[in-house]
């Protein structure tokens, strides 16, 4: 006789799978979005205004007329741009590997250990960097001065005949000097930071194998820091296709060496304030926002690449 066994009892029913969302979550724009909207008004927002600006021109008849890429044709034969682009690109190739080389030893003799006073030399190093531009400039034309300035003083008290550095030969050197002097200690900053996070463990490896401080340079620091250095290195490539606070403020005691031309900032400013020709100064800044998004980017990824 078979005896039917009770049904066994059922287990708790799995959950049903959770309702598709059709709608999206707009949470993470209610973070950025305060931020969006500043980035577009202060940022987005001029860029495409220049973009406009310089598809147009404003004529004595017939008013603001669109001229297309004229003034891009135009600007492309400006004999004026083109010198100041020659300047500020001489200043670059000069100016930078010496700032930076400055500021890369600076760093590395900070972060050797075998500095005396390495707090008071390190704040003392950055300290120019706070100093205002529009100060530092004025401070270093007065010292430049020949005839009430500092070098005037050493020609009239030694009977020396010292240049004058606001001379057409020397005017850009001076700036570089200015410059030079100004973001030295920023520089610095950078690369002292980046050294201070390098594995103690690579140094004490080192050591063992008998490494010299040249050869822990070399093989540890340097590539350590490459991300720095390449960083350092664009920034002061913008800085310096950006040129405008020292020769204009250094005008005035240079009129003869320094135009209003001198570099494309200068160019540009003097474009749109003193000539009025707005359209035209929008143009000369598209183009050079382009050549130094160009050079930027190629330094950057020139010096990201491995085994570079």
């Amino acid at each position: 006789m078979t005896t039917l066994q009770p049904p066994a009892a059922a287990g708790p029913r799995p959950a049903p799978p959770p309702a598709r969302r059709d709608r999206r979550s707009w949470k993470g724009w209610g973070f950025i979005g305060p931020f969006a909207a500043v980035f577009a008004l202060v940022f987005l927002a001029p860029i495409a205004y220049s973009v406009y600006l310089s598809l147009f021109r404003d004529q004595l008849i017939g008013g603001t007329t669109f001229v297309g890429l004229e003034n891009y044709q135009q600007a492309l034969k400006d004999e004026l741009f083109w010198a100041s682009l020659s300047r500020v690109a001489l200043f670059l190739v000069i100016q930078v590997p010496i700032m930076l080389g400055i500021a890369l030893l600076v760093a590395l003799a900070l972060d050797s250990g075998r500095l005396y006073g390495r707090s008071f030399f390190r704040i003392t190093i950055f300290l120019p960097y706070a100093v205002p531009a529009v100060v530092a400039t004025l401070m270093w034309g007065f010292m430049y001065g020949t005839k009430y300035g500092l070098v005037g003083d050493f020609n009239s008290a030694f009977g020396w005949s010292l240049p004058d550095p606001l001379s057409a030969d020397l005017v850009l050197a001076s700036i570089g000097n200015i410059v030079t002097w100004e973001f030295v200690g920023y520089n610095m900053l950078i690369f002292y930071s980046a050294l201070r996070v390098v594995p103690h463990s690579l140094y004490e490896a080192a050591e063992i194998d008998g490494a010299s401080q040249w050869r822990v340079i070399t093989a540890i620091k340097l590539p350590a820091i490459r991300g720095a250095l390449v960083i350092a290195t664009i920034f002061s490539i913008i800085g310096s296709f950006q040129l405008f606070n020292e020769p204009s403020i250094l005008r005035p005691l240079a009129r003869n060496a320094i135009t209003t031309d001198y570099t494309p900032n200068f160019y540009t400013y003097s474009l749109s304030f003193s000539g009025q020709q707005h359209n035209y100064s929008a143009t000369v800044a598209i183009i050079m926002g382009l050549i130094t998004m160009v050079v930027a980017y190629v330094v950057q990824l020139r010096g990201m690449r491995k085994g570079a």
